[in-house]
């Protein structure tokens, strides 16, 4: 007995080999009918024999490709159709909205090819299949053809072709398909020296042995190589990119049987940071530093950990092949500006940074700097969007009523479109203070909004009037719904754990370093706040004993304003502020440039400075950063925080009471500051064991920055779970400003889920 059926298939079903697996399983069960891609879907009829196209439909989900993410939306009686074979039909225009497939890293056979002397592609550094090779970054629109790729530009040489076209071949439809012959080569820039082809690569490996700085251009854009071993080649890179203090990502070649070999060497390798380096995004994986570890004292200074990377890429693999040890590849950018992808702009921007590059001719159409990723309370935690799982995507509790775009906040900054109840959230564009950035997040905003045929109808912002990205949605014409910092903060982990409703029983901890209050006289900047409810309806109900900060936001940059600010605040004298205070404190007694915070990360600033760890910054988070690796395995007096209601019924805890005790040079640097910490954490469970007393609670959450902090979280997450109070943590959204966006469209359609019900 016959039997046909239509099945259509979404998710991720493009550009991971899932038509050539359908044809192949199809031919297996001598099935025929066809398949083609829908826009973002796969749609095929079969038919044949009942057996054999029940067992079909059970097999095709359970033996999809390892990358492939199906999604059965429908599975239809059909008429038997006239069919005598199986096909792969040309690709359909479709209205429902594709999914934009991530970089995906090189697969095993690809491999095993560039090793093999007698392959074909022996030694190309631009290998790829339908399991393997860029996708985000190189693709112009949808669905996924070569025709709407960078690849476009590079005709097919016949042996590819014959591949191309070859059902049962691995590469049947692999869209950046190439061979020496036909794709992309390799380009070294020395000076006046130019070199094409295969011989670039080992010119620039020689450039590396000579300790030059070289610039590769990758996947998602440039990275800046340097013997991460050799420190006098660091510290150059370090004085030549004005970068002194922030830690360098290291890239180690794949040894071994099970890939990781060469880390174990300089890092304290456990399993879960095997498995996390080795993910199919390949992220950036922050793991602890063995005391021997052999990198020059530049690449992470005062850290007990460093950003591990395996490379993802054929080129990288080659690269670190022939090097044979570690490299810093550290983004090959201005600090803070989305990453480089071409030759002309990277040669222009990089000249004073870079002594010679590495170019490819493989267009670049966006950018995607390398994700990273902490170990956090038992699980792979994601600090931010990169290469290999960008563009994200998400779902949201409650379905928009219309699309949106969310533009983020100014700091880690990706952008979010939304429809429905579905959100794609983009790669890591950066800090958005120069026009670079605001350039490429309209390019990104424009591209979103193409590739899944969605226009946006409203922007969403954050309610900071000064930020970047606010003005940027003034130009837009759209529209515009503001969202509060710490609203939208709250509402990315309550979306991302699937809660949307105001009416959730939460209470969600929101640590950062800045952001604008709401509704309070005078304005405050927020920071350590704790809310109740559910997105679109939260309850400020906690938060820190406010303080000032001299100079504004200049405290950001250099703690020692803020180690003062809490010293005057108790009449104590700060020893280490410079000549210029004096003036300092008279502006700060008057109130004058001096706005009140309440926000945790800059207490964290405080405290480092406090210990005399910096007076001033040279990036983002450094002070708490080294605070932090001085109490690791440490267990930490806890000094209690005074926790009382305000006028405006907020519970506010008290830090006044750690000055002193930080100050206590009989203490050591590492008993004050793993004491910090379990007063922080001790505090954050006062607070929740208070407010439990008042609302019904039915999880706690923490999302923020500061939540970044591993020692923090993890003592948190340990008593709450002493208590049997469930905890909210994030995992696929960075809880630092890169989930802004993905929260602000949480917040939106809460807010019009209620407008509607009213």
């Amino acid at each position: 007995m016959k039997k046909a059926v239509t099945l259509v298939l979404a998710g991720r079903v493009q550009g991971v080999g899932f038509r050539p697996y359908l044809y192949r399983l199809a031919h297996s069960l001598g099935l025929v009918g066809e398949v083609w891609n829908e826009g973002g879907q796969v749609r095929l009829h079969v038919q044949g024999d009942t057996p054999a196209v029940e067992q079909f439909q059970r097999r095709l989900m359970q033996e999809a490709p390892p990358l492939a993410q199906p999604v059965l939306v429908s599975a239809t009686a059909a008429p038997l159709s006239l069919a005598t074979d199986f096909t792969i039909v040309t690709s359909q225009p479709s209205q429902t909205a594709p999914y934009l497939p991530p970089d995906l890293f090189c697969c095993d056979e690809c491999l095993q090819e560039i090793a093999d002397p007698g392959a074909r592609r022996y030694r190309y550094p631009f290998t790829n299949c339908t399991q393997c090779g860029p996708r985000y970054t190189l693709i112009a629109g949808l669905p996924y053809d070569r025709s709407r790729t960078s690849m476009a530009q590079f005709p097919l040489c016949k042996a590819c072709l014959a591949e191309y076209q070859n059902p049962l071949d691995r590469r049947f439809h692999a869209q950046p398909l190439a061979c020496p012959a036909c794709g992309p080569q390799l380009t070294w820039q020395y000076g006046s020296e130019k070199i094409i082809g295969e011989s670039a690569l080992t010119q620039a490996v020689a450039g590396l042995q000579q300790g030059l700085i070289v610039a590769v251009k990758g996947v998602g854009g440039y990275h800046l190589l340097c013997d991460a071993r050799h420190a006098p080649a660091v510290e150059t890179l370090r004085q030549r990119k004005q970068r002194p203090h922030k830690p360098l990502a290291v890239m180690l070649p794949q040894l071994g049987a099970d890939g990781l070999q060469g880390v174990a060497a300089y890092v304290k390798l456990s399993e879960p940071y095997g498995r996390a380096l080795l993910d199919p995004s390949r992220p950036i994986v922050l793991i602890p530093l063995k005391p021997d570890h052999g990198f020059a004292p530049g690449v992470a200074p005062g850290l007990d950990e460093v950003g591990i990377m395996l490379p993802y890429s054929p080129l990288h693999h080659l690269l670190l092949q022939e090097w044979g040890g570690p490299l810093v590849a550290t983004s090959g950018n201005l600090s803070g500006e989305p990453v480089l992808l071409d030759a002309q702009a990277a040669e222009q921007r990089l000249a004073g940074v870079a002594d010679a590059f590495l170019h490819h001719n493989r267009p670049i159409l966006r950018p995607a700097d390398d994700g990273v990723v902490r170990l956090i309370a038992g699980k792979v935690r994601r600090l931010r969007v990169g290469r290999g799982s960008a563009p994200l995507e998400l779902t949201l509790p409650q379905p928009l009523l219309q699309p949106s775009l969310a533009l983020g906040g100014q700091m880690k900054n990706c952008v979010a479109l939304g429809w429905a109840a579905r959100v794609v959230l983009s790669a890591h564009i950066g800090e958005m203070a120069s026009p670079r950035s605001a350039q490429v997040l309209t390019q990104v905003c424009d591209d979103l909004q193409t590739i899944h045929g969605i226009q946006a109808q409203q922007v969403a912002h954050d309610a900071h009037p000064g930020y970047t990205t606010t003005r940027l949605a003034k130009g837009m014409g759209k529209p515009l719904i503001a969202v509060a910092h710490h609203h939208a903060h709250a509402s990315a982990l309550a979306g991302e754990h699937g809660i949307g409703g105001g009416d959730a029983k939460l209470l969600l901890f929101t640590w950062d370093g800045t952001g604008m209050g709401v509704g309070e006289y005078p304005a405050t900047l927020w920071g350590g706040e704790a809310f109740y409810g559910g997105p679109g309806a939260w309850q400020r109900v906690a938060s820190m004993r406010p303080f000032r900060l001299p100079g504004g936001e200049q405290g950001g940059r250099e703690p020692w304003r803020i180690a003062a600010s809490l010293c005057w605040t108790m009449q104590r004298p700060y020893p280490h502020a410079p000549e210029a205070a004096a003036l300092l404190h008279k502006a700060w007694s008057k109130g004058m440039n001096s706005p009140w915070s309440s926000a945790v990360g800059r207490l964290f600033d405080g405290a480092a400075a406090l210990l005399g760890l910096v007076q001033k910054s040279s990036f983002e988070g450094q002070g708490p950063f080294l605070l932090e690796s001085l109490c690791e395995g440490q267990p930490g007096e806890v000094i209690p925080l005074p926790l009382t209601l305000d006028s405006q019924s907020i519970w506010r805890s008290d830090w006044s009471a750690l000055v002193p005790v930080l100050q206590d040079g009989r203490r050591s640097v590492q008993a004050r500051a793993a004491l910090w910490h379990s007063s922080m954490a001790a505090a954050l469970v006062a607070q929740v064991e208070q407010i439990q007393k008042h609302y019904p609670v039915s999880a706690v959450g923490l999302t923020g920055g500061v939540f970044q902090n591993r020692h923090l979280t993890q003592q948190v997450a340990m008593h709450l779970a002493q208590r049997g109070i469930a905890l909210l943590l994030h995992e696929q959204v960075p809880m630092n400003d890169g989930g802004l966006a993905y929260g602000q469209l949480v917040e939106l359609a809460a807010r019009q889920q209620q407008h509607a019900q009213q």
